[in-house]
């Protein structure tokens, strides 16, 4: 929406909140860009008090507008909360509630989604929040549907961001909505950032292997690991646990909530990964040394699990990365 007059974007700050996404909120529709030779953001902050502590008492935000300047945005951006499940500011619900009746864009930063889901505004939307809050949010708010492997979500008038990182994704997007890809990339230039992800790319998230209470499984994991390189099957896991296929399954099952083959093959696609950010560059060695055999196989699981390639993969998390 290329515009005659200044766009008015308004923070919602909340205590408690985490000063990163505010800051990342700053940089891009706060600061002036004179360099773009056209009209940019009016940027505002707004508390439902006069006074904000930031998140663990890093330091308190006086001077802030009051949730009156929310009637007056063009977008409204509610960042994190730092405690989801405790309920949002009667307030700050309600100035979300009439800026989105009049039709103002709305925007959430992590688990800002929780704000907005509180205030009704995502029913039957599509929304995104931070992977580690997904199941609750999934629980409470079941008239969202909660897209929990993305980084956001774009649906028209209501955009949800992950992360603070994917906060900064988000931003770029909108930048670059309201004003084109050309304007998006020199923001992103000044900002030092290699080009916004799209928002379809799934979450890192990290899933460590869970604690095992029958050690007895633990050392066949341990063997299997050290032997990812070789063409391990279901069959040669439950041969070195003495037991039966169908045993094993069970067992995977109870203690680890997966199968043989799904575990097997997450510890492959692990040790993909570490080889390529350590810096290895020969598909076929990092195929053969994680047990994926060729470097079409690799390029397929790689992508099934991280939405990468591993050149994609390699550029985000590589050693010149």
């Amino acid at each position: 929406m290329p515009q005659e007059s200044s766009h008015r974007v308004v923070m919602v700050v909340d205590e408690g909140s985490n000063p990163s996404e505010m800051g990342v909120a700053t940089e891009l529709f706060g600061l002036r860009r004179p360099e773009l030779d056209r009209p940019w953001y009016e940027f505002t902050l707004a508390a439902a008090g006069s006074e904000v502590t930031m998140h663990l008492g890093m330091f308190t935000l006086s001077g802030v507008a009051g949730l009156d300047a929310v009637d007056a945005a063009d977008t409204v951006i509610v960042p994190n909360r730092p405690d989801p499940e405790a309920p949002a500011h009667p307030g700050v619900l309600a100035a979300i509630r009439r800026a989105a009746t009049r039709g103002a864009r709305l925007m959430s930063f992590c688990t800002g989604a929780f704000t907005l889901a509180e205030a009704g505004v995502l029913d039957g939307r599509r929304a995104t929040t931070h992977w580690r809050w997904a199941a609750e949010f999934t629980a409470r708010y079941p008239r969202v549907r909660l897209e929990p492997d993305v980084l956001f979500v774009d649906e028209g008038s209501v955009l949800t961001a992950a992360g603070s990182a994917a906060a900064l994704d988000l931003g770029l997007y909108v930048i670059q909505r309201d004003h084109g890809a050309e304007i998006a990339n020199a923001v992103s230039r000044r900002l030092v950032f290699a080009g916004h992800r799209d928002g379809g790319q799934r979450q890192f998230v990290a899933r460590p292997v869970p604690a095992v209470p029958d050690t007895s499984l633990a050392p066949v994991l341990e063997w299997a690991r050290a032997n990812l390189g070789r063409a391990l099957t279901v069959a040669d896991l439950a041969a070195r646990a003495a037991t039966s296929p169908a045993t094993l399954h069970r067992r995977f099952r109870a203690e680890l909530g997966t199968t043989p083959l799904s575990w097997l093959t997450t510890e492959r696609v692990t040790l993909a990964c570490r080889l390529i950010e350590r810096g290895e560059l020969r598909l076929d060695h990092i195929a053969s040394a994680s047990g994926f055999g060729t470097a079409a196989n690799l390029r397929a699981q790689l992508r099934r699990h991280t939405g990468l390639s591993p050149s994609e993969y390699r550029r985000r998390f590589g050693p010149a990365a």
